[in-house]
Formats: C-alpha cells, sequence, structure tokens
C-alpha cells in the first residue's frame, strides 16, 4: 500500500542575496511569508502593493530538514510529489538537483529513494523571478504580444508583458479587477509516496451510455508495477465486487473492467434533482493481500452541449439526462491573490451561496488557476455545473515547441485529475482571444492584430490554432472522451471565416456582452441583445462599508480619492458608476450611501439582463454574469466581496434565478406578467397582481389560476396600462405579482411605472421583530409606508434569507437570519444580534 509522508513543516526562506532567513509557511507563498514576518505592510491595504513591486525581481530561497520513519524507507519506491510549485524552481534533495519546474499548474514528481536518508534530509528549493526568467524570452521573440490586463506600468517594466512568457496565473500579472502581486513559492502540497510491489496511479470511470434505466461504464485503472505475475483486480462500487485476474508487467500498464449498473441514481443540476453520487475502490491483490488501493468519488450523468440548427440558428445549451437545463450562475474567478489563503470554509461559503442564490453553473475563468480539489468535490455535492477554462485568458501566447510542450503535459496533468468530477460540462479553450483577435475580420477584435507585420500576424495565429484548435481539444479527446470542447469564449462556431467571431446579436454560440457598462449603453439594451448562451455581462459596484474600511482611513472616503482610485482597476470605473447612478438613482446624501447605492444600482442592472435571458428560453438558455466573487476588497463587478459578504446583486440574484420565477415584461401600453418555469413537472398554482399606492392602499387586483408547464416560459397574465392606471399619480404606485401553490409563496415581484429615480418615496418606518422570540432567528419585517430596496443588517457576520427588497405597507416579509462563522460546513439559522433596517429614501436626499 502507498506510504504518504507530507513535508509541511519547518520551513525557512530567504531572499538569495541574503544570509537571514525567516520562518515560512508551506502551501504559501513569498508575499503572504513576507508579510507574516512583519519584512512588508499589507498588501490590500491603502496603496502598499505599489511599494512591494520589488519581491517579483528577485529569486527567493525555501529549504526545510525532515526525517523518514523506518517504515517509509523500508519500500522500495519513493517519490517526492509537488502538486503545484509557483512556477520557476529547482529543487534539491541533499544537495543533489532531483527537479527543475516551469509551470505552476502542473504536478512534479522525482524518484527520490537512493538519495533519502532516516534523519535530517535537507529539501531546498530555489525559485528564479518570473520576471527576471521571461524577459530573455521577451528580448528573443522580437515583438511583445497582446495582454491587455497585464499591468506591467505597475510593475515597473513599461510596455513588457511578460505574463503570456510564464505558464502562472495571469491574474497575478494584475486585471481589470485585482492587483499586480506576481508571487512565487509552493502553493499546493509536497509530500513523499512511498509504495512497493506496485500502486494504482489513476482511475478512470468512463460513463460510455447513461439513462435513466441504465449505466454502462468502464473503469479505467492505471498500474504502475515493480513486479512480473498473477495478481486479482477488484473494483467496488455499491456493495458490489467486481473481480478480474490480470498478469503485471513492470511498468505502467491500464486495465479496464466493465460496470453495468441498472435503475442508476443519476447526478443532477441543482433545482433538477438530486445530486446523487457513487464512491468507487479498485483494489490489487497478490496471494490474498491488498498491495494497492485507490477510491474515487463521481456522479452518473449524462451530459450534452447541443448545437443543433433551428429556426432561428443554432442552439447552444446543455442537456443533463436528456433534460434540456437552463444555465444559471455566474464567472468565477480565484477567491484571493495569495490562493493558498483560500480554505475548505471559503470554498464552501461560495458554492453554498451559489447553490442558496439557486443557481446550477459557475465558469470556472480562463485568467485564474486550475481549482483546488475541494471547489470541484463541492461542486459535485451541490449540483453546481462547471464551464472549466483552460488557463488562457485576454493574450496572445508564444508557439514555440518547448512553450506547446509545457501546455501539452499541464492540459494532461489537470484533465486527468478533474475528469471524474460529475460537475464538469464543458471546457473551454480559453477566454476572449478568439474575439479579441478576430483572425478573419479585418475591422473587428481589440485592435491588437493591426500592430504586427503581415509576417508576425501568421506567427501569432499559427500559434493559437495550434493550441487551442489542435492541442488542447486532442488532449480532451483522448483523456476525457465525449466531454465537450469549445474553444473560445465567446465565439460562434469553429468556421474559418467571419462567421466564427461572436457579436453582439450572434444567433449560435455563446456571447459576453458588455454594451452595458463599457459603452454606457441603457439597462434597457440588455432586452435588445439577446443570445443563445449569455457567458458573460455585468455591472460594478463598491463593497460595503465595513469593507472599505478594511483597506480606507475614513480621510479616503471619497470617490477620486487616491485609495479609491487605487481599489479601482476598471480605468473609468468610479466614473461609470457615478454617471449611471445619476441616469437611474437619486443622488446619495453622503458617501457610505453612495456605497450603498452603488450596490443596489448593480443588482437592478443585473437583474434586467437576468430575467431578459429567462424570459428568452428556450432561445437564450444561459446566463452567467460576471462575476460572483473577488480576490481583494476592491470595487468590481462581483456580487459577493473578498469577504464573504453579500451585496445587494447576490440577494438580487438569488430571486431572479427561482426555479418558478415571475418576470415583467413590458411595452407602450401592456405589462405582461410572465411565469418561468425551470422545474421538470407541470404545477397548478395561483396567480395574484395587486396594484397599490405607496400609502398601502390597494386600487386594483386580480386573480387567475394558471397552468405552469414544466421547463417552459408562459404569459400568464396582461394588463393594459392605461385601464389599471387611470386616476393614479404614477410615481406613487407599485404593481406586485404574487405566485402561490398551497398556500405557499413561489415567487413575489414588484413593478414600476416610472424609473426608480422618479419614485416619490417617503421616510419609511420599518419594524423588525422576531416571529418566535425564543430562538431570534426568524423574523417579520413591515412597514407604514412603501419601502425601496430594504436592507437589514446584523451586527454578526452572515447573510438574510433575503434581503434589499421592496416592502409595500400590510405585506409582511418573512426573514431568516443565516450565520456564517469559520469552520461552519453551511450557512445555519442563527440569532443575528442587533437588527438594523433601513431602505432606499435613509440614503438620498429625497425625503429630507
Amino acid at each position: 500500500m502507498t506510504s504518504t509522508l507530507y513535508l509541511h513543516d519547518n520551513w525557512r526562506f530567504s531572499a538569495a542575496n541574503e544570509i537571514d532567513w525567516h520562518n515560512a509557511t508551506v502551501p504559501g507563498c513569498i508575499h503572504t511569508d513576507l508579510q507574516a514576518n512583519g519584512l512588508i505592510p499589507d498588501p490590500f491595504y491603502g496603496t502598499h502593493e505599489g511599494s512591494i513591486q520589488w519581491i517579483d525581481k528577485q529569486d527567493w530561497l525555501y529549504e526545510t530538514a525532515f526525517d523518514v520513519p523506518q517504515e517509509v524507507l523500508n519500500e522500495s519506491q519513493i517519490e517526492i510529489v509537488f502538486e503545484g510549485l509557483d512556477t520557476y524552481a529547482e529543487v534539491f534533495l541533499n544537495d543533489t538537483l532531483i527537479l527543475s519546474a516551469d509551470n505552476m499548474f502542473r504536478t512534479w514528481r522525482a524518484e527520490v529513494k537512493r538519495f533519502l536518508k532516516s534523519r535530517s534530509n535537507r529539501l531546498h528549493i530555489r525559485f528564479r523571478s518570473p520576471i527576471q526568467e521571461d524577459l530573455p524570452k521577451l528580448e528573443r521573440l522580437g515583438y511583445g504580444l497582446p495582454a491587455t490586463n497585464d499591468q506591467s506600468e505597475r510593475g515597473g517594466l513599461g510596455d513588457k508583458k511578460l505574463s503570456v512568457f510564464s505558464r502562472k496565473a495571469p491574474y497575478h500579472y494584475g486585471w481589470d479587477w485585482g492587483p499586480r502581486l506576481v508571487t512565487s513559492g509552493i502553493w499546493r502540497p509536497v509530500k513523499l509516496e512511498a509504495w512497493s510491489q506496485a500502486r494504482i496511479t489513476d482511475v478512470y470511470i468512463h460513463q460510455s451510455s447513461v439513462t435513466l434505466e441504465h449505466a454502462v461504464l468502464e473503469a479505467n485503472i492505471d498500474i504502475d508495477s515493480e513486479v512480473d505475475g498473477l495478481a486479482l483486480l477488484q473494483l467496488h462500487v455499491e456493495g458490489r465486487v467486481i473481480e478480474r485476474q490480470v498478469t503485471l508487467r513492470r511498468g505502467m500498464q491500464t486495465y479496464t473492467i466493465p460496470v453495468d449498473i441498472p435503475d442508476p441514481r443519476l447526478w443532477w443540476p441543482r433545482g433538477y434533482g438530486e445530486a446523487n453520487l457513487y464512491t468507487f475502490r479498485a483494489r490489487v491483490l497478490i496471494a490474498e493481500t491488498v498491495i494497492a488501493s485507490r477510491t474515487l468519488r463521481t456522479g452518473l450523468r449524462d451530459i450534452q452541449l447541443v448545437q443543433t440548427n433551428d429556426d432561428m440558428g443554432t442552439s447552444f445549451y446543455f442537456q443533463v439526462n436528456g433534460v434540456p437545463v437552463f444555465a444559471k450562475g455566474a464567472n468565477h474567478i480565484p477567491n484571493d491573490s495569495f490562493i493558498t489563503e483560500v480554505d475548505e470554509e471559503r470554498y464552501r461559503h461560495e458554492i453554498v451561496t451559489a447553490a442558496e442564490s439557486n443557481m446550477n453553473m459557475l465558469r470556472v475563468w480562463g485568467g485564474g488557476v486550475y481549482e483546488d480539489d475541494c471547489f470541484y468535490n463541492l461542486c459535485d455535492e451541490y449540483g453546481i455545473m462547471v464551464w472549466q477554462d483552460f488557463m488562457f485568458a485576454c493574450s496572445m501566447y508564444p508557439g514555440d515547441e518547448a512553450f506547446l510542450r509545457n501546455v501539452e503535459q499541464e492540459a494532461k496533468d489537470n484533465v486527468r485529475r478533474l475528469r471524474n468530477h460529475p460537475c464538469i460540462v464543458l471546457w473551454c479553450g480559453n477566454n476572449e482571444i478568439d474575439t479579441a483577435w478576430a483572425q478573419y475580420d479585418e475591422q473587428g477584435g481589440w485592435g491588437w492584430k493591426q500592430q504586427y507585420t503581415s509576417t508576425q500576424r501568421a506567427e501569432i495565429w499559427s500559434a493559437y490554432e495550434a493550441i487551442f484548435h489542435r492541442l488542447l481539444p486532442d488532449v480532451v479527446a483522448r483523456l476525457a472522451p465525449g466531454a465537450a470542447y469549445w474553444p473560445s469564449s465567446p465565439m460562434q462556431a469553429l468556421t474559418g471565416d467571419i462567421n466564427q467571431h461572436a457579436k453582439n446579436d450572434s444567433t449560435r454560440g455563446d456571447i459576453h456582452y458588455w454594451g452595458v457598462w463599457h459603452a454606457v449603453e441603457p439597462f434597457s439594451n440588455y432586452n435588445v441583445y439577446l443570445g443563445r448562451f449569455m457567458s458573460e455581462y455585468g455591472f460594478q459596484s463598491f463593497p460595503e462599508l465595513r469593507t472599505v474600511r478594511s483597506y480606507a482611513s475614513e480621510a479616503d472616503m471619497e470617490l477620486e480619492s487616491d485609495v479609491m482610485k487605487w481599489h479601482q482597476r476598471s480605468g473609468d470605473g468610479n466614473r461609470l458608476i457615478k454617471e449611471y447612478m445619476d441616469i437611474y438613482l437619486p443622488k446619495p446624501k453622503d458617501f457610505p450611501a453612495f456605497l450603498t447605492m452603488s450596490q443596489v444600482l448593480q443588482a437592478e442592472a443585473i437583474q434586467t439582463a437576468i430575467e431578459a435571458h429567462r424570459r428568452k428560453k428556450p432561445y437564450c438558455m444561459g446566463s452567467l454574469y460576471w462575476q460572483i466573487n473577488d480576490c481583494w476588497p476592491v470595487a468590481s463587478w462581483s456580487s459577493m466581496d473578498y469577504f464573504g459578504r453579500w451585496k445587494a446583486l447576490q440577494y438580487y440574484a438569488k430571486r431572479s434565478f427561482r426555479d418558478i420565477a415571475i418576470s415583467f415584461e413590458e411595452d407602450d401600453e401592456h405589462i405582461a406578467v410572465q411565469i418561468i418555469s425551470d422545474g421538470r413537472e407541470n404545477l397548478a398554482a395561483t396567480l395574484h397582481v395587486q396594484l397599490f399606492q405607496f400609502d398601502g392602499q390597494r386600487i386594483r387586483e386580480h386573480t387567475t389560476q394558471v397552468h405552469v408547464e414544466a421547463n417552459r416560459v408562459m404569459t400568464a397574465f396582461s394588463l393594459n396600462k392605461n385601464d389599471w392606471t387611470t386616476g393614479c399619480s404614477l410615481p406613487e404606485i407599485v404593481l406586485v405579482a404574487t405566485l402561490e401553490n398551497q398556500g405557499h409563496t413561489l415567487d413575489q415581484k414588484c413593478h414600476y411605472f416610472t424609473p426608480v429615480k422618479e419614485l416619490r418615496l417617503d421616510k419609511a418606518t420599518i419594524t423588525v421583530r422576531p416571529v418566535n422570540p425564543d430562538n431570534g432567528m426568524t423574523f417579520l419585517v413591515e412597514t407604514n409606508v412603501f419601502a425601496k430596496s430594504v436592507m437589514l443588517t446584523a451586527s454578526v457576520e452572515g447573510v438574510f434569507s433575503d434581503n434589499y427588497f421592496d416592502l409595500v405597507p400590510g405585506l409582511t416579509k418573512t426573514v431568516t437570519f443565516l450565520r456564517r462563522e469559520p469552520g461552519d460546513t453551511a450557512l445555519q439559522p442563527a440569532q443575528p444580534g442587533l437588527i438594523t433596517a433601513s431602505s432606499m429614501c435613509d440614503w438620498t436626499a429625497i425625503a429630507q
């Protein structure tokens, strides 16, 4: 059996040109070690990031001493395994060079038995500066490659964009939401693996055919043997043991065991069924003794990326177990600039947030990292589908043989590691490169290709095709047969002509729509630019005041302060927030109010987009906003800030992504109340439509019985605006639609007859009282006059079951507080401490 000895203790580090050593944490990185030893300030506070750009220009040394138990030394084979070295590293064991690394995303192994001793082994690693390492590559190439988000100027490098030459997390070099903090270090576990006779190196469950009635599988078991001879290979699943006699030979070999499972418990995305998982255990026995074992968990499901021609273009949707699934969710970036700071609790909080917010998909974006196993395990458990990018984004890349070999091994390592996860539904080559370069449209793209000669352009595009049209799809096809591969997001199709590149009005492929935000287009354009799958769109906001105070002093609390501009990486981002706020919302009374109002503004924008996308089902079958999380405390497009605090958008998204949802569609004369169903069963429901004055007086109402068809969108009721609003003051009325089933409210939405900015809001008195005073977890929220965007705040960390909601007098809201504490496995109902309530009227001068 394999013995594992983790080597995480007693590490120290030093600059290569110094003699002083300091304590180090492994896994970790140089920046966190420097900060822990008081050698640099908090990189996230104020403008400190700018003062520590010297770190990535130096080489760094790490070393430890360790003993090896005799039972480990007695094994005939011993390997050292580095699951992640960031990035250029030479590793010495007892003064012998055992490996050189040049890719953050690969697993590095070396046979070390002959170098080990029982006591005082010395493991020494020299991390070479990624900047010094890659400058010569740029010089040899003779021209720079496009890398729009590489903040080389902040790093003191002028226009020398080096991120493209290193197989390292691109966001480390900066992005339009993140700092430039180019790390080095041992960022994933390091261990000794010792074994004798044989070991199982991998088990892959290939799902040949999965239906509701039957699952036909193949267990492909890789065995590394140092002996020749007969052995018994076993596969344990669901109380069954499948056995096969095999003849081992020295070296690597693969054996396949067919598996049939009748009436399988299928894995479903959240909202469509249970995320059922099976455990498989493979064992090798010689003379009835188990000499090797490996266990994995996977879910049985049939996933298809359906792209078929129809009368509207070409579809683009995921079909799971024969059911078309509307993908609801967001884009995911790394949860920290220093990824080793992300523990299981932070991963779980993100995935629970997604599930609680009625999401069923996250897109792991290509400028970060292939995530930790914990991330994918949680997505498996909670039924969150994963759109998995390879780690390439918004840049062109080299095409030399060494670079391509490195990328191929990186792809193999990660596809092998992740291919058993049922959550992964798509492998995507890169983020936005096809549309940025726009090879077949001379006037298209981001203006990149026009900077190069014809010879250079041919070289750059040849490298692109080698990686994304040949190398990566080949690896996916060989190692994860049947898995879907998409070369670039966004893209229409792999056509080799101008029809390849995505447009805002594409009728096939996926779309990143950024007209709202970057082009200052109105929110209403979300109703105009609708594609088959909306894989990116977004709008910025600031985090809440508590989070802003974690990086700024009271003197910095103004939009144009140096710190506020430093923590805004999207160029004119702060100006755009203010410009949009001037258009859509009343003026905030002060800077703290501006922070809150920015969140409501963001939420109103993205709600418009989500509901437009969902109403267009089945033409549009996916809505993934940018982005769910942050890597540092910052103004950004996130719906949950760096500390995991839900912004207004997270609550709005939770409501807009409900499996059974109400949405309003308006034209000049009518308002249609539409019901969107992502359910797999038909439903009988009651729709109440009521018109209220802001003082709570009900003016009109209509009730109708509704047959909600499974997985469909329907118009349940349409009203004539003139008929319903005659004699009313439009800025002082609200339309409320409520959908009920057997006394349970499925959804409730409000609609206004004027822009929010023009609503005549009075000061509201909002009361919050516990339903059961003994437990103090669930509360009734009421108001005396209409309150827009009611915000509840607790004195302890956590989230509410609902927040930032509109409240009509007489319509009571029931809310539960969900406590979040380090170490918790999920959000749990708990006492929130002191609760305060406010609404838009409190943040503006409109009722003063």
